[in-house]
């Protein structure tokens, strides 16, 4: 068992991202049969020579397939007692995180991890000491060409307790990075997969909603690279243009993967948008890459309803019925209240003219254009 975050820690330690000041390559790992007391054991892995080590942040070569070396490992023992490691190399990968890590020590490494050799695998270290042990690189014949990282660790196995009190093996690893590169044909390149995007809208009228987009950046060449996505979305025929980047990739190796996402606020509801993802790879140092690789650009339409707009002319449509329709109920009521008007009217001029002795006008015939039964036709 092993536990990654510890040489997570000591492997950026090894690629120089803390100052000169910090303990060179030093990560604590304490003793399995240590007094309660005692302090806890400690040492360091840094790339040396036949003298010492030497200033390099790492190990890094440029080796033909075929090719052959020697080099040393300081591995320095910070404790006030002896302390017995082993020392082993391993293949390296990028982990979920964006971290460098290596396999777990009961993996058997198939790259330059087994490429590198000791004649000694266990070495105990005095107190306060350090020891400079050689190794061999043996680059394969068959070698494939490109990035080839790795790293090479001193460890100490020891117990623990899990959560539930029961006893576990635990595998305290320091390590130094190693960057192998083998000449011939290079191919840097990345790949985007399960590229998702979505629009998520707010009830607030006068505000856009967010658009995110979510990928997965593949190292599908050779070379180890970095890069950063950027997403740009649209409206109908271009219009709305809105921009986002996102956070730059750490260093993907090759043949390992990573998950990253991009968000681009205030982007209006235009019902259909168009978004474009676009990653440029690019050297994790400041070389020239020959050839450079190649722009990665992914297209995806989506759907962004405007919803809170909707509602709102949905409200504005109920009122307007709302309002013509108490309208139209309140001429109908004039209209009747009018030709009730009328009726009595007439029937009181019938029974006036009853008394008077004089004959009964018939009923004035209703206009057909007079449906309000505005206008009283009568014969003197």
């Amino acid at each position: 068992m092993r536990t990654p975050a510890a040489l997570a820690v000591v492997l950026a330690l090894a690629a120089g991202s803390v100052p000169p000041a910090a303990p060179a390559l030093a990560a604590p790992a304490p003793a399995p049969t240590a007094p309660a007391d005692a302090a806890p054991l400690t040492w360091g892995v840094a790339p040396s020579s036949r003298k010492g080590p030497d200033g390099r942040p790492a190990f890094e070569y440029k080796l033909g397939p075929g090719a052959t070396l020697t080099d040393y490992v300081a591995v320095t023992n910070h404790s006030d007692r002896p302390i017995t490691l082993d020392l082993y190399a391993s293949d390296a990968f990028t982990t979920a995180q964006g971290g460098f890590d290596l396999l777990a020590a009961a993996k058997k490494p198939v790259d330059v991890g087994a490429w590198v050799t000791f004649k000694t695998r266990t070495f105990t270290v005095p107190s306060t000491s350090r020891l400079d042990v050689p190794f061999t690189l043996a680059v394969p014949r068959n070698a494939t060409p490109g990035d080839h990282p790795g790293g090479i660790v001193a460890s100490l196995a020891a117990t623990g307790t899990d959560d539930e009190g029961n006893q576990v093996a635990v595998d305290h690893r320091v390590g130094a990075r190693v960057y192998l590169r083998v000449t011939g044909e290079l191919q840097p390149a990345l790949d985007v997969e399960n590229l998702t995007v979505t629009h998520d809208g707010t009830w607030h009228p006068l505000r856009g909603g967010t658009v995110t987009a979510e990928l997965t950046v593949r190292n599908t060449g050779n070379l180890r690279l970095t890069g950063r996505p950027e997403l740009t979305v649209t409206g109908p025929f271009g219009v709305a243009r809105r921009l986002g980047v996102g956070e730059p990739l750490p260093e993907i190796l090759p043949g390992s993967s990573y998950r990253t996402s991009v968000r681009i606020d205030g982007v209006p509801p235009l019902f259909r948008l168009q978004a474009t993802l676009v990653v440029e790879p690019g050297p994790v140092t400041d070389e020239v890459l020959d050839p450079p690789p190649q722009t990665v650009t992914q297209r995806v339409g989506l759907w962004a309803l405007p919803w809170s707009q909707l509602a709102i002319l949905l409200l504005v449509a109920a009122a307007s019925w709302l309002t013509v329709a108490r309208r139209r109920r309140r001429r109908r009521r004039a209209a009747q209240q009018l030709e009730r008007a009328v009726a009595a009217a007439r029937e009181q001029g019938r029974a006036e003219a009853a008394e008077d002795g004089k004959p009964l006008p018939p009923p004035a015939p209703r206009d057909p254009a007079d449906a309000g039964g505005n206008t009283i036709h009568a014969t003197d």
